[in-house]
């Protein structure tokens, strides 16, 4: 019999109502507590392109995902590319030419709690593929 590597897969956590929140201080514990699921799963399996799925109101999808180095990437899908002004305004960072945007990371506590009024959902996503350059 064949071994099937995908078959062993985990299955990504599924996608969570969001809850806005309003304070520096909500988003720093949002951030923590991010922190410690991804780890729990992190020590299940070995994962890649793990970070954040943020399902937007309206429309479209961020999956965010930050570096060894603690910088942030960010895969705006075309359907959300309408937030792309709102990311500047909160991260002070001009948009890429392509969909991966690429963020220090002192512009996290900003960017989660300047999005956060536009985010309908969110999940862990294990295997989300950042390795693809797309930036321009």
């Amino acid at each position: 019999m064949m071994h099937d590597p995908e078959s062993e897969k985990p299955e990504e956590p599924s996608a969570t109502p969001w809850i806005d929140l309003k304070t520096t201080h909500d988003v720093e514990a949002w951030i923590d507590n991010h922190n410690r699921n991804l780890q729990r799963f992190m020590l299940k399996m070995n994962a890649t392109g793990y970070g954040i799925c943020f399902g937007l109101v309206h429309g479209g999808e961020i999956f965010m995902h930050t570096t060894q180095d603690g910088d942030i990437l960010l895969d705006v899908t075309p359907e959300a590319g309408w937030i792309a002004p709102l990311i500047t305004a909160a991260t002070q960072v001009q948009p890429p030419r392509a969909q991966i945007w690429a963020l220090p990371g002192d512009t996290l506590t900003q960017l989660v709690l300047g999005l956060s009024s536009l985010i309908a959902s969110s999940k862990t996503v294990l295997g989300h593929d950042f390795r693809i350059i797309k930036w321009g």
